[in-house]
């Protein structure tokens, strides 16, 4: 075992300053920082141009009496430039704003993305989306619902949205994740959460 890993800790990091670079629907921010050296001392400045977009939830919603997800469609700028169907599958997800918790993010977005509602929600883990560039944090969940209440399109005309919803089978869903149909990290990672704890989380939503 590496009795190595983990050594430092964020008071071995000491940032000189921040510049904000833009600010519209995000915002970038240059870092300029040092820290300590795995063989000792400390680097010399480092200048960073940092992605803030604040942190945020996703929570994949299942319903184990019919065995579905629902899961939604929406366009997504990102993906166009490595894509010929930009349109991506994902799970429920939103920005946490100020004084919000990330469960109630997630009740939130259910109904204005979705149009559903939770009975069960269990948190599954939290990731950082891509630390070398943003200091984005998502936390995963998986939800437990009644998938024939969703259908429809939704989304907030304020924030451009247009997501369709879909029922989709586990099966189903399995074979997106195998066949890379499927191919954003949220979806990914709260679906490969979801087929490693299946039976532990359905038991613990029949727990009183």
């Amino acid at each position: 075992m590496n009795n190595k890993i983990h050594r430092f800790t964020s008071d071995d990091v000491k940032v000189s300053g921040t510049r904000p670079l833009y600010e519209g629907f995000f915002k970038t921010t240059q870092y300029e920082f040092t820290h300590k050296l795995f063989n000792g001392g400390w680097s010399g400045p480092v200048k960073r141009e940092v992605f803030e977009r604040g942190h945020a939830v996703a929570v994949l919603p299942y319903d184990p009496h019919t065995n579905e997800f629902v899961l939604i469609e929406q366009f997504r700028i990102g993906a166009l430039a490595t894509s010929d169907k930009p349109w991506l599958i994902e799970i429920v997800a939103g920005i946490i704003d100020e004084g919000e918790t990330s469960e109630t993010v997630c009740h939130r977005e259910a109904k204005e993305e979705a149009g559903i509602e939770f009975d069960q929600l269990t948190k599954a883990l939290s990731y950082l989306s891509s630390p070398g560039g943003t200091t984005e944090r998502i936390d995963i969940f998986v939800a437990q619902t009644d998938a024939t209440t969703a259908h429809g399109v939704h989304g907030l005309d304020s924030e451009s949205e247009d997501i369709c919803v879909h029922r989709v089978h586990e099966s189903q869903a399995l074979e997106w994740l195998k066949n890379g149909h499927i191919d954003n990290a949220a979806t990914i990672i709260a679906l490969q959460w979801f087929f490693m704890n299946k039976q532990e989380l359905l038991k613990s939503w029949q727990t009183p």
